[in-house]
């Protein structure tokens, strides 16, 4: 394996200054203890030239003010479970883990409201507030891991979106670190607040590129009674299709509504077989939730519609039991994925729900184009379709015919009038196409706002916007567009 590059060590009279910051043993600087902190789930590395743990948000302030002291980059970090590099160090620096900022600090069950720090785990907070009788909905896959913090950073989003929306839907309030060390605080503890620029929508998805957030007010809502699951399979991807756009149509609103491709469906198979038709060729997993006299009505409905549309076998969830049987199929796709090909280019391209089939038919053929394995699942209630494209890195023919795929799989995405990333954000991988989808007046207003904040280009440097952009040392802001044709 080649070592990465090693950054010269930081000056020490900077180390000093951050171990006086956080306390010595919070300042990590030893080769073993950087790697660790090099990667995230994007498989990209870079080392860090340090890694600092401040305990609160008077601590993240000054380090901040020293980064900007001695122009230093700064990477703030939560889990590092993103897919996109956000938090990869790529250009040295210190790494501000936010680790110890792991409290949950109230739960207002009266208002529906809790404050937490960035470091809480996510399932962890859901299954704390769930003692309280309520509910936070956003649940992206990494929720046993990864951090409400990052959520932020990233609008999380997740299977539940369809019905509660994204991580951007419960944020009423953030306390942040701004680029030049500004402690500063956001929104409201109320549903409603409209005075001023919402800068807590500005910060949320921002991607640690204009702040480090220290403390998140969200709101929440009653825990649902009781859930009810289905599943449908369908001989044609056109009709699983059509039948999630007829559900919502027939006025029902799922709390999930999911979908496998045939590629999916045979990578389960051989890995856990589910007695699924071998002319299967798409499987909807459908949720409800709510007052228990309403849901098999739901379902009723449900079934009808894809009955209506093709479906070849229709299973109803009777018991809990019943319901984790059907959830199989849905949690076997990462493992059984990981049979195929030891590695995956895995993008979250979201279309219009009308154009969902349109997606997978395009997927296949550009499988068979670039002799690739090309799996499409994921968050059909909301167009979010997770192409994964399988690859093994360490052949480079492979691994170029995959590239070119992603760039083929982006353009015809925007051709259906998607987005090329619906949950996991730009960070490095996807900076590149970034201007493809942006219009150029928009580009420049946010290049414009990054200036503004982070006027020394201090705080998580070249994300988002393409790698190495040097647009700090222009007079101006350049807003050409690489257009996807």
């Amino acid at each position: 394996m080649k070592r990465p590059y090693d950054p010269p060590a930081l000056p020490e009279k900077i180390l000093c200054d951050l171990r006086d910051t956080v306390g010595r043993e919070h300042v990590l600087t030893a080769l073993e203890d950087r790697l660790s902190y090099g990667y995230d789930a994007s498989k990209i590395f870079a080392l860090p030239q340090a890694v600092v743990f401040p305990a609160d948000a008077q601590q993240v302030a000054q380090v901040v003010r020293l980064a900007n002291q001695w122009r230093f980059p700064v990477y703030p970090r939560g889990a590092g479970s993103g897919m996109v590099g956000g938090v990869v160090p790529d250009r040295g620096g210190v790494v501000l883990s936010l680790a110890r900022l792991n409290r949950i600090l109230q739960i207002h069950t009266e208002d529906m409201v809790a404050v937490v720090e960035p470091a809480v785990v996510t399932g962890v907070f859901q299954q704390t507030v769930a003692q309280h009788g309520l509910f936070y909905p956003p649940d992206p896959a990494s929720l046993d891991f990864s951090t409400i913090g990052g959520n932020v950073a990233t609008c999380a989003g997740g299977p539940r979106a369809v019905k509660y929306g994204v991580t951007r839907d419960y944020v009423l309030g953030l306390e942040a670190v701004l680029p030049t060390g500004e402690l500063i605080t956001t929104g409201t503890r109320t549903m409603k607040g409209v005075v001023g620029y919402d800068v807590t929508r500005l910060l949320v998805g921002s991607e640690g590129t204009l702040g480090v957030i220290t403390k998140i007010v969200v709101r929440l809502i009653p825990a649902p009674e009781a859930v009810m699951t289905i599943s449908a399979v369908f001989s044609s991807i056109e009709e699983a299709g059509q039948a999630v756009c007829a559900v919502l149509q027939a006025r029902v609103l799922p709390s999930c509504l999911e979908l496998l491709d045939a590629a999916t469906l045979r990578a389960v198979q051989s890995y856990c077989p589910l007695g699924v038709p071998e002319q299967a060729e798409g499987m909807l997993i459908a949720e409800v939730d709510g007052p228990p006299e309403v849901l098999p009505r739901h379902i009723g409905i449900m079934e009808e519609v894809f009955r209506r549309h093709g479906a070849v076998e229709i299973l109803r969830a009777e018991t809990p039991q019943d319901r984790e049987k059907l959830w199989t199929a849905r949690r076997a796709i990462s493992p059984a994925l990981g049979r195929i090909r030891p590695g995956k280019i895995n993008e979250d391209v979201t279309v219009p729900r009308s154009r969902i089939a349109d997606l997978i038919k395009f997927n296949q053929a550009l499988a068979r184009k670039y002799d690739l394995v090309i799996v499409s699942f994921g968050h059909a209630g909301d167009g979010n379709i997770h192409t994964n494209i399988m690859v093994d890195r360490s052949d480079p023919r492979e691994l170029a015919r995959a590239e070119r795929a992603v760039e083929e799989l982006f353009r015809e995405v925007l051709r259906l009038e998607g987005t090329i990333s619906g949950e996991h954000g730009i960070g490095i991988t996807k900076s590149g196409f970034f201007q493809w989808e942006v219009h150029p007046g928009a580009f420049d207003a946010m290049l414009r706002i990054k200036r503004a904040l982070d006027p020394h280009d201090i705080m998580n440097p070249g994300k988002m916007f393409l790698p190495n952009r040097a647009f700090f040392q222009t007079t101006g802001v350049s807003g050409r567009r690489t257009t996807p044709n």
